[in-house]
């Protein structure tokens, strides 16, 4: 089997052997684009083939920024369209894959890999670790009604501003710049480049599918926040995604959604976790959570490199021991954080915790706890405090989230 790079020419290929490899059919593409392999970059694309020439499995990966806790932006490699045909798979093609591919991201000089899977079971092995989550929020119209506003200047304060409805053709421009300053203050929250809004590659609002976006725009109306929705037949109001650049303009956007006629519940797709909107609502129990799942899996790349590269809100000392069982990798690091700044470097020192790297790309970006992966029996502390200063260490400054499907 040889694994190699694709060419332009090798794109309907790759496109084929990846949908075979889910039992599906291409669909065809719309006028303008809208196809999610438009946003593909041929040079990171990755082709399994058998000593005969036929396509087995594929893999690729994107070039995007992912913002770390302390409004850091670093380069990730996003990994995806990863497939095995069903007649080669459980014979080491996915694994040879993998491999070849981490060590292709090390050479272009990339310390974060990240991606979304697929089944729960099949990447940790591969050295990558669930992040950030997301869940699915229900609110019933008739029980959606708010509690009386506080004083101005809290979350559940109106905000000053206005919104205007607008259709999806039409205001492709603010939803990529609105876009584009969220997630450079949203831990875990990935870029989304122009090529992407460009060639509609992805999911809606991204992609041309007709969607009415409700747009806030700010006292001075500068556009601030939208939120992405359609209305079924079934008299449910979609929300794909609320965009906020803070709590008050989100609530203002989710007022709008939850106050329109004809609906008679909505359901925002991609929910923070920890987001205050049920508390801003009267009844408490209007809103129920599903959907609740791991979304953005993070892999270190490079361990030092990665743990200096994020923002630190408390000073302490750790000795991390970190095991790579699928590069055959094995490193024990001093994590040194003073004033906001990490310096990582390999030390003899006793460990404090010892952890797979699966574990470390979960509490990277502040969104998993050490101390629940202590009690999982994950990771393994060797001292008395060792769990609870690792919690102080990695927490955010905010709680991660990402919105971006690829």
């Amino acid at each position: 089997m040889e694994i190699r790079p694709t060419t332009d020419q090798d794109l309907k290929v790759f496109v084929d052997t990846l949908h075979a490899a889910f039992g599906r059919f291409p669909e065809t593409p719309t006028d303008g684009g809208g196809v999610w392999w438009s946003a593909l970059e041929t040079d990171r694309n990755l082709i399994a083939v058998t000593a005969d020439g036929r396509p087995v499995g594929t893999a690729s990966s994107y070039s995007f920024e992912l913002t770390l806790p302390g409004e850091v932006l670093a380069p990730a490699a996003g990994v995806s369209a990863v497939g095995v045909l069903p007649s080669h798979r459980r014979q080491g093609v996915l694994s040879a894959m993998m491999r070849h591919q981490l060590a292709e991201l090390r050479a272009r000089g990339e310390f974060l890999s990240v991606l979304l899977a697929s089944e729960a079971l099949i990447y940790r092995r591969f050295g990558y670790g669930p992040a950030t989550y997301t869940q699915r929020l229900t609110v019933q119209r008739h029980r959606a009604s708010f509690a009386r506003p506080r004083a101005r200047g809290t979350a559940d304060a109106p905000a000053t501003g206005s919104i205007e409805l607008l259709r999806r053709a039409e205001c492709g421009e603010i939803l990529e710049e609105v876009y584009d300053r969220y997630r450079r203050a949203q831990p875990g929250a990935l870029s989304r480049p122009h090529r992407w809004w460009a060639s509609g590659a992805g999911q809606p609002p991204i992609s041309p599918a007709p969607r009415y976006v409700a747009v806030h725009r700010a006292a001075d109306g500068v556009p601030d926040g939208y939120a992405s929705y359609s209305l079924g037949e079934s008299e449910t109001l979609t929300v794909d995604e609320v965009i906020a650049t803070d709590d008050a303009v989100f609530t203002a956007l989710a007022r709008f959604a939850l106050e329109h006629d004809l609906a008679t519940q909505v359901v925002f797709k991609h929910f923070p976790p920890d987001h205050p909107l049920c508390w801003q609502l009267a009844d408490l129990r209007a809103g129920q959570v599903s959907n609740n799942m791991d979304w953005l899996w993070v892999r270190l790349l490079d361990v030092p490199r990665a743990l200096t590269a994020r923002g630190w809100f408390t000073d302490g000392e750790l000795v991390l021991d970190v095991d790579d069982q699928f590069l055959g990798e094995h490193g024990r690091y001093l994590l040194t954080v003073r004033d906001s700044k990490a310096d990582c470097v390999p030390t003899d020192r006793e460990p404090d915790l010892s952890l797979d790297v699966s574990d470390l790309g979960s509490v990277y970006l502040g969104g998993t706890a050490p101390s629940t992966l202590v009690r999982a029996g994950h990771i393994k502390a060797h001292r008395p405090g060792a769990a609870a200063l690792a919690d102080a260490l990695f927490r955010a400054d905010r709680s991660p989230h990402c919105l971006h499907w690829f």
